[in-house]
């Protein structure tokens, strides 16, 4: 399906802007973020079907298969095929064939399936799971800042719609380097994670930031990705902060352009010049 073809990000919805001085009903137009099922297909089998923005699908299948342990690399997916389907789109994605083979031996129930990233599973032994990460140097707080200060004019879709989140990948000097957005937050990483696989970027060059709460989830899909430090611009949960100390990621959240709280691990205060500011 030509990318063309496929359902735009946002459309224009009619409404009715109410003004409080006046009293008036106005007639108005707003973009607003399309929203669309998006199924996710192995061989001719189903395994998910997720609520998703219709950006950057074949990104989201790379990255959806690796944090769901169903691949190991980019070059264990022969093909994506991106096809309209009722409502939505479909993501029909051919494993190489050993990969496929430990897919189909995977027990897995996906009733209930929604973006969460966890439903459908179970029990707690089946959910992927990430390796404890090797130590890396500390990215500088002053990068961190710089990113941040940087992030909203990379949100291109989000400045149109004000309803979907933001994942970003940061150099160790704070440049942002990729940004992919959806109306899930889970979907927005798996985006970014994918698109990263798919350039072979070392997940040790830089950082990732996303605009949502830091929960367990996030925290796992970037450690699987292999990357030592997330950042988030709202809070963290406590399972969260647990699974960032077990997999040895720094884990930075409440994150603005003046602060931000470190909950896991460490952040150089000082480009190198100073101490470490740690979790206590």
């Amino acid at each position: 399906m030509p990318p063309n073809d496929r359902p735009p990000a946002s459309i224009l919805a009619q409404a009715l802007r109410l003004d409080s001085a006046s009293g008036l009903a106005i007639p108005s137009q707003r973009a607003i973020a399309t929203e669309i099922p998006v199924s996710v297909i192995y061989g001719d089998a189903p395994y998910a079907v997720m609520m998703a923005s219709p950006g950057d699908s074949e990104d989201f299948a790379y990255g959806f298969s690796l944090t769901e342990g169903l691949i190991r690399a980019a070059s264990e997916i022969r093909s994506v095929k991106v096809g309209p389907q009722a409502k939505g789109l479909a993501l029909e994605i051919e494993l190489a064939p050993g990969r496929f083979r430990e897919h189909l031996a995977r027990r897995r129930s996906i009733a209930g399936r929604t973006s969460c990233g966890l439903c459908g599973v179970e029990t707690v032994d089946q959910l992927p799971q990430a390796e404890k990460l090797n130590r890396a140097p500390p990215i500088a707080a002053r990068a961190i800042f710089s990113a941040l200060a940087n992030l909203d004019r990379n949100q291109k879709l989000n400045a149109l719609t004000h309803a979907v989140h933001a994942a970003a990948f940061c150099s160790r000097e704070g440049a942002i380097r990729a940004v992919r957005e959806d109306v899930g937050r889970h979907n927005a990483l798996d985006k970014l994670i994918g698109a990263l696989i798919r350039e072979g970027v070392s997940p040790r060059e830089g950082f990732i930031l996303v605009t949502s709460r830091a929960s367990f989830e996030m925290v796992e899909k970037t450690a699987i990705f292999g990357a030592t430090t997330l950042v988030a611009i709202s809070a963290p949960t406590s399972l969260a902060i647990e699974r960032a100390e077990a997999l040895g990621l720094t884990l930075a959240a409440i994150a603005r352009s003046d602060s931000l709280m470190v909950f896991s691990g460490a952040l150089d205060a000082n480009d190198g010049a100073g101490p470490e500011v740690a979790a206590s």
